[in-house]
């Protein structure tokens, strides 16, 4: 009996066969995701340039403002309403020059009785001291009669003496001359005492009446001063800004009304972005290029208050500014953040920078090929950003904007 031979199976081939569609599928799968991390593009519409070895300068470039060296502020003194305009904003205007007339009819009915009130009591101490000076005369008058009793009293007194001695006259007379001499005398030392008293007190009475009247005649004038207070004049020659008021507007007391630009120099005020807040301090140089010349500069103040991202910084011309400057003029500024220049690699500045954050690059390995590297950039300036890693001599980048390809490793250039 013949015997049925069974044909044994072949393990390899079921293994290929049930291989072979996923290496297809993988093939498929990773052909996608290859695709999908490269791009085409138009070589026109990139901007290529090349990574060179070089000095970088620690500087960035700034827009500046002119602004007056020296500002005045001005200020009400006294609270009011426009009474009268008599100056215009933009205009140049001189030291004590009317600007504007304030009206407050309750200050001046004010200062009105204060005024009446005080020359009431100035009148009736002057009238005091006429009185002072009357009551003098009078003791003046008296010690003079006085003197002239007691001279004739002393006088008839040697006389009749030399009489009695001679027997021309009796003792009675004699006795009698004696006592009016006596009396006369002793009168004379007590008024020459009560007027040296008097004397002295009625001094400082008309001293203390005197320094008064002084005291009230400068609250007189001060406060016939503070009745100018109503009209704003200009503190200093120079030219009017911000001042515009109007006509009936009220305004309180010290309340800001314009400003006063003095004509003495400028200075230069730009805004710098929060990235330079620690790298920019009083002292620092920099430099204003205005006509083909240089204008060396110095940083005066450094304003310590970010605002919307942004900072302020003054800055002085060393010497004289540039005369074909005026106020409100837009300058370039070069302002050095370092002096010491070092060699670096340099990366020419371009609009990648915001789409990769400079974390990465794509760099030309061919005519018609780049593949994205990861860089670590250093300090910035206006013209190169300083490679730290990543890069070297030569390297050709694309530096135009990576927004539409950020997320692809390689790309296709076309021409």
């Amino acid at each position: 009996m013949d015997q049925k031979i069974e044909k044994k199976k072949n393990p390899t081939k079921k293994i290929a066969l049930i291989a072979l569609p996923l290496l297809l599928l993988g093939f498929a799968l990773w052909s996608a995701f290859d695709a999908n991390q490269k791009v085409r593009i138009k070589k026109e519409r990139l901007r290529i340039k090349t990574v060179t070895k070089g000095l970088f300068e620690d500087m960035a470039l700034f827009n500046a403002q002119v602004h007056p060296l020296n500002t005045l502020q001005i200020n009400t003194i006294e609270s009011g309403s426009v009474k009268k305009i008599y100056a215009q904003n933009g205009d140049i205007v001189t030291e004590g020059q009317l600007l504007l007339e304030l009206y407050n009819p309750n200050a001046e009915l004010g200062y009105l009785t204060q005024e009446t009130a005080i020359i009431e009591q100035i009148n009736n101490l002057r009238n005091t001291r006429i009185a002072i000076k009357n009551q003098q005369m009078l003791l003046d008058r008296d010690l003079i009669e006085m003197t002239y009793n007691y001279n004739n009293a002393e006088r008839q007194y040697s006389m009749d003496t030399t009489l009695y001695r001679k027997g021309v006259i009796s003792k009675n007379d004699y006795l009698k001359s004696q006592e009016t001499y006596s009396f006369q005398s002793k009168q004379q030392q007590n008024i020459k005492v009560h007027v040296k008293k008097e004397q002295q007190d009625r001094a400082n009475q008309l001293h203390l009446i005197n320094a008064s009247i002084t005291k009230m005649e400068e609250s007189l004038e001060q406060l016939r001063q503070n009745k100018e207070n109503f009209i704003v004049k200009a503190p200093a020659s120079g030219l009017l800004s911000s001042f515009n008021p109007i006509l009936g507007k009220s305004y309180n007391k010290s309340e800001l009304i314009g400003k006063l630009d003095m004509q003495d120099g400028y200075k230069l005020v730009l805004a710098a972005d929060e990235y330079y807040f620690n790298d920019v301090a009083k002292g620092q140089e920099a430099h204003l290029e205005l006509n083909d010349s240089l204008y060396p500069l110095f940083i005066k103040n450094v304003v310590a208050e970010v605002v919307n991202g942004k900072f302020q910084v003054e800055l002085n011309f060393k010497e004289k500014a540039p005369k074909s400057i005026n106020q409100g003029m837009t300058v370039p500024v070069k302002l050095y953040l370092s002096k010491e220049e070092k060699s670096a690699l340099l990366l020419p500045k371009g609009t990648f920078y915001t789409s990769s954050g400079g974390q990465f690059v794509f760099v030309l390995t061919s005519d018609s090929k780049a593949v994205k590297r990861s860089i670590t950039i250093g300090k910035v300036n206006a013209h190169f950003y300083e490679v730290l890693d990543g890069l070297q001599a030569g390297d050709r980048v694309i530096t135009s904007s990576y927004n539409d390809y950020k997320d692809k490793d390689i790309l296709y250039l076309e021409d």
